[in-house]
């Protein structure tokens, strides 16, 4: 039987890319089109964690606004994967190479999922050993359990022997629910939510946090 490898799945966007701060200035920006004032309270209340659509809606109803949530949330949502797809493989840097760099050299499997262009960002981490993974989610700020569970499956990884690292608060949770442990990277956009069940929570990915990886995954 072959053996299954113990891995790590990184939400680039949200914690190389600072990706938090990108989706709140492309949906202040296209709000503020449709008529509609963002500021960070609304977006934690009525967005952040939410389904795109859902939280438009919520929002749109608070604020008295009377646009139309699914073509709204249909373009938040390419207009912020193209500004991914453009950002991601400049936001790579030395210390993220160190931090997948040092998996690899322990034969941890690593995966780095985007919402931007998987081929052009592996070219940027320049490491083959280095899985480049797109993966595109409806969830504002995060992704849920069963985007997780499926970065796992689709690239041979099992749940239980593979740590998510994310950018919020609520994919820490998501991780969790999908049986992962979870390393929580947070930044001031982020700052307000809960990562309680992160095994460690880091301000970034460098050497240092691949030490944490290695403890959680049993790694020596």
């Amino acid at each position: 039987m072959a053996r299954i490898s113990k891995g790590v799945v990184v939400e680039f966007d949200f914690t190389v890319l600072n990706g938090a701060e990108l989706l709140f200035d492309t949906a202040k920006n296209l709000l503020k089109e449709n008529g509609v004032e963002l500021d960070s309270k609304l977006e934690a209340k009525h967005l952040a964690g939410g389904n795109y659509q859902g939280g438009l809606a919520e929002l749109f109803g608070k604020t008295g606004h009377a646009g139309d949530a699914a073509s709204i949330a249909r373009e938040l949502n390419a207009r912020f994967n193209a500004a991914v797809a453009e950002k991601a493989p400049k936001a790579v840097t030395v210390a993220f190479r160190n931090f997948v760099k040092a998996l690899c050299d322990k034969d941890v499997k690593v995966v780095v999922a985007t919402r931007g262009n998987p081929e052009t960002l592996a070219a940027a981490i320049g490491d083959s050993r280095v899985v480049a993974y797109g993966e595109t989610s409806s969830t504002y700020g995060s992704c849920k359990w069963d985007v997780w569970a499926r970065a796992c499956h689709k690239n041979g990884l099992h749940e239980m022997l593979t740590a998510a690292v994310t950018g919020s608060g609520f994919g820490v949770r998501a991780a969790l629910v999908a049986g992962m442990s979870a390393l929580g990277v947070m930044n001031d956009r982020v700052a307000w939510q809960d990562f309680g069940g992160a095994d460690a929570v880091v301000d970034s990915l460098d050497k240092k946090a691949s030490d944490i990886v290695f403890r959680m995954l049993k790694v020596s």
